[in-house]
């Protein structure tokens, strides 16, 4: 197929998509928030550019508080105001409670079975109630407070220090490294280990 004939039958199907859909699937098509009007192949993506954030919100200004997206053939929802926002995620929260299955999760979380990552049902309530009643309780998280006031201790004096010798300091790097050794000595009970260079590890997941 030459590049011309591709570019008329994208053009064609941008032009035609909603017509050639079936009748069922047309009226599922219509129920659809409003958004703007999407690429073949890649739906919004271009619309995003380097400052997604800003982009989203012009676009809420123009299409309202709940819109379409489609990313690539992904389709999305976009809630931009808090009172859509409290409808999502309290009212009807069992609703959307759902996550995709992505190959990265399945890899990565053992078979999509982290809190994050797995389906709503009887098994994620169970791990939800076990994180809130022995990992994130207020007494819990108040045991740890000394720990997390020396730790920003050094991560002060450590920049008090830069300060001194005029020297350069990566803000980024350094509260990496601290919420890193936190996380070590909260979790594993011991200090950053080399072997285990979680910092590099949430990178490579991020970026995979």
């Amino acid at each position: 197929m030459s590049p011309f004939t591709l570019a008329l039958l994208l053009v064609f199907i941008y032009i035609a998509g909603p017509t050639l859909v079936r009748p069922k699937q047309l009226k599922n098509y219509r129920k659809q928030p409003p958004g703007p009007s999407s690429l073949p192949i890649i739906g919004h993506l271009h619309l995003l550019g380097n400052l997604p954030h800003r982009v989203l919100k012009s676009l809420a200004k123009k299409y309202g508080p709940i819109m379409s997206l489609r990313f690539g053939r992904v389709p999305a929802i976009v809630v931009s105001s808090p009172e859509a926002a409290q409808l999502v995620l309290k009212t009807h929260d069992a609703v959307f409670a759902n996550r995709p299955k992505l190959q990265a999760t399945e890899l990565m979380s053992y078979g999509s079975t982290g809190l994050a990552t797995t389906e709503y049902g009887p098994y994620w309530r169970n791990i939800r109630k076990f994180c809130i009643s022995e990992l994130l309780s207020p007494s819990k998280i108040q045991s740890y407070a000394p720990l997390r006031k020396h730790e920003l201790g050094l991560l002060v004096e450590s920049i008090k220090r830069a300060a001194t010798a005029h020297d350069v300091v990566d803000l980024s790097l350094l509260t990496s490294d601290f919420m890193e050794s936190i996380t070590f000595k909260m979790i594993l009970g011991r200090s950053k280990d080399d072997r285990f260079d979680m910092q590099r590890l949430i990178e490579q997941f991020m970026r995979d």
